[in-house]
């Protein structure tokens, strides 16, 4: 009699691991679909737009992707019954950590973002900034490319975000981005 009681309490527990794993597994399958749905608006998206809106647009896709992966990660791990809480401190320290170590780079890429968005010049202008002069070559998501008489500059984007920049009206030659 204790053995089948027994067995009525293994069997229950089984089942709703069984239930459990199974949830958590639709969670995480419904997470990666809501992902690849949102990189394929935002490829398609970029795909109607122009250089360095397609740019950010693509940066922006992976970046969600990525984001809504994680996200469904953890769900999906405390839907099992697993402890998150250590689990989503760490990816706290991680990021801090990460953003710290990436300072500069990451302050490139976001003035880059806010430079392809905002445009406040564009490729064939001729700008002076910070004592550098030239015809915008290039915008890159890290750098803007400068064509001087016999060289090209590098400016990374953050100090074009920071400093003044002066456009230099009737010289530019817009070339489609």
């Amino acid at each position: 009699m204790a053995s089948d009681s027994l067995l009525h309490v293994s069997n229950a527990v089984s089942l709703a691991a069984i239930n459990r794993l199974l949830l958590a597994l639709a969670v995480l399958v419904a997470f990666w679909i809501a992902a690849a749905v949102a990189l394929a608006l935002l490829r398609r998206l970029g795909a109607r737009s122009e250089g360095g809106r397609r740019d950010v647009l693509r940066l922006s896709g992976r970046v969600l992707y990525i984001g809504l992966l994680v996200v469904g990660i953890v769900t999906a791990l405390g839907t099992v019954g697993i402890n998150v809480g250590a689990l989503v401190a760490s990816l706290g320290l991680v990021g801090f950590a990460l953003g710290f170590a990436l300072k500069d780079a990451l302050s490139n890429l976001l003035a880059g973002v806010m430079i392809l968005l905002y445009r406040p010049f564009r490729i064939g202008d001729r700008i002076a900034t910070a004592g550098l002069e030239g015809i915008v070559a290039g915008i890159d998501l890290r750098y803007t490319t400068l064509s001087a008489e016999d060289r090209r500059l590098l400016l990374p984007n953050s100090m074009l975000f920071t400093n003044s920049i002066t456009v230099y009206e009737g010289t530019a030659t817009h070339v489609d981005e």
